[in-house]
């Protein structure tokens, strides 16, 4: 049963998949968010995998995580960046989550023997998670992004959740399509008759959309908005304008000069629906963003790029948002290389990163790159050019610098090949019992943990304080039984578990390097537009001053 009076808006997609549902749902939520409403936003995934932890990022993208530890889908760290605030577990629901609790229940005798349906069975559930999550947030207004696009199979029984919402609260319950209008290049003209048929197959649910966001690379003009109105019963002026823009950022912006925020609270018969939204610091924000500033060169070496003849950069998406948001408060705009480990297998390709400001190695599985990627390390250590490795790139710069810079040739980690003689990045026993039977999903280290930070470090003066919180996702550590060689020149362990047992930054002095990290942890998960994180900035930092020195 929904709380009295708590508002819910449903955004559902059109025509086709990626039109931009994720970035409209979190531009909703910061609109209503700057008018001063308590506000949730929750993501449907419609696969029946339990959480994203098990997906392959070049099929799927990035895998978010929350400060819990759940695995999830890339658009909650879009919704986390908007509203500047964490997520909890009831604001993801996938397919999986749902049908593995009801038959659960229905295994434990929780329907009392009642023969256990997808009506009502399923569709309860799906509701009673809506209104839950509503409940843990203490929220006014829930948007909720039902993935997929209409016409799929996989999404019809949230769609009738959603529908039997609206029956029992008509005036609490609101729905909006975003759709695309393609312009095909030999037409050269708008087509709405794509989204014509993507309303009408959402009218044979039984659900009709209040409001249109019109997806195009271009605005559309108010023949196609009447046209749109007119077939698809909806009020001209509640067809929305969504084109391609140069960030995302200026999207809410963009929705409130439509007046999308007080549209939405007048069908929701809201009492406030005149407040004023309060985008100044965001304002502020976009316009560092379209602000005219000098470019800086980072290299991103991964593996996860190759998906056919493109190029997945939403595998690294919370990364790419963390450079760029300390480059905007540093005043620079970040110019980010794709390179692919493995064209550094060959050594003499390393050469290649002269040219660039700053390197970075992001988080990855497996043993696809390892030797370009440990070649690229050398070369940037070797020739002092700013490197920032994360989780994997950490376990890599550690690896690295024991065999090259401490003689430990045989140094390894478990992940590539267990039987290593000197296994410096080693798993940790719980989870070796985990991998002996098999068990993948959800059994890494997840979700936040502390560390302590060193004086006089890199990271110490990043963060200015002594105690931080990091998210987690990984399953190897830093061998405990290797830290005092692996410290006994120059490698310094900046930042350490409270037991001391788990390295979490490993760094090289500033008098060696001039800024040479890795951490253990996901410090892009934690950065926000109007935040950014302080490791990143370090980075950035350091990879302008490279860029000066270079110019002279």
């Amino acid at each position: 049963m929904a709380r009295k009076e708590h508002k819910y808006i449903f955004v559902i997609g059109g025509v086709m998949s990626g039109v931009g549902k994720g970035i409209a749902t979190s531009s909703i939520g910061k609109i209503l968010q700057s008018k001063g409403f308590k506000v949730n936003l929750i993501k449907v995934d419609p696969y029946l995998n339990v959480d994203a932890g098990t997906m392959n990022p070049t099929e799927h993208g990035e895998v978010f995580v929350l400060r819990s530890g759940l695995e999830t889908d890339q658009d909650m760290g879009n919704y986390e960046r908007f509203l500047g605030k964490d997520l909890t577990d009831e604001d993801y629901i996938t397919s999986g989550m749902v049908y593995n609790h009801v038959i659960q229940k229905e295994r434990s005798l929780g329907y009392r023997g009642k023969c256990v349906e997808a009506i009502p069975h399923i569709r309860d559930e799906i509701t009673r998670r809506f209104t839950r999550a509503a409940d843990v947030n203490g929220s006014e207004i829930s948007v909720i992004e039902i993935g997929g696009t209409i016409g799929d199979y996989q999404n019809i029984m949230f769609i009738e959740a959603a529908r039997v919402l609206k029956v029992e609260n008509p005036d609490d319950v609101l729905f909006i399509m975003v759709s695309y209008l393609p312009i095909p290049g030999k037409l050269g003209e708008m087509k709405t008759k794509p989204t014509q048929n993507a309303i009408r197959a959402l009218n044979s649910y039984g659900v009709q959309p209040d409001i249109i966001i019109a997806r195009s690379e271009v605005a559309l003009d108010k023949r196609r908005k009447e046209k749109i109105a007119t077939s698809c019963s909806v009020k001209s002026e509640h067809v929305i304008s969504a084109p391609d823009i140069k960030s995302i950022y200026e999207v809410p912006l963009n929705f409130e000069r439509d007046n999308l925020g007080n549209t939405i609270l007048e069908l929701l018969k809201s009492q406030q629906k005149s407040r004023k939204a309060n985008f100044a610091k965001w304002r502020s924000f976009v316009s560092k963003v379209n602000a005219k500033k000098p470019k800086i060169k980072i290299a991103v070496v991964g593996k996860y790029f190759d998906t056919g003849d493109f190029v997945l950069s939403d595998a690294y998406i919370s990364v790419i948002e963390a450079i760029k948001f300390s480059s905007y408060k540093l005043g620079v705009e970040p110019e980010i290389h794709w390179l692919n480990a493995k064209d550094f297998e060959k050594k003499s390709k390393t050469n290649e990163l002269k040219k660039y400001h700053g390197v970075l190695v992001p988080g990855g599985f497996g043993e696809r790159g390892i030797d370009g990627k440990l070649n690229a390390i050398r070369y940037v250590r070797e020739n002092k050019i700013p490197y920032f490795g994360l989780c994997y790139g950490m376990q890599l710069m550690v690896i690295e610098y024991a065999r090259n810079a401490l003689g430990i040739k045989g140094a390894q980690t478990h992940e590539i090949d267990p039987k290593a003689k000197d296994l410096v990045v080693d798993i940790m026993p719980d989870q070796k019992k985990k991998l002996e039977k098999e068990d993948y999903g959800g059994t890494m280290r997840l979700g936040v943990y502390p560390a302590y930070l060193k004086r006089g470090t890199i990271a110490r003066k990043s963060y200015g304080k002594e105690l931080i919180e990091e998210r987690h996702r990984h399953r190897y550590e830093v061998n405990p039984d290797y830290v005092e060689r692996l410290a006994s020149k120059d490698l310094v362990f900046s930042g350490v578990s409270p037991d001391k047992v788990l390295m979490e930054i490993a760094e090289l002095p500033e008098g060696k390097h001039p800024f040479f990290l890795g951490v253990q942890f996901h410090p892009e998960l934690q950065a926000r537009p109007l935040e950014p994180h302080p490791l990143f900035t370090a980075f950035i930092k350091a990879a302008i001053s490279r860029s000066k020195k270079r110019k002279k």
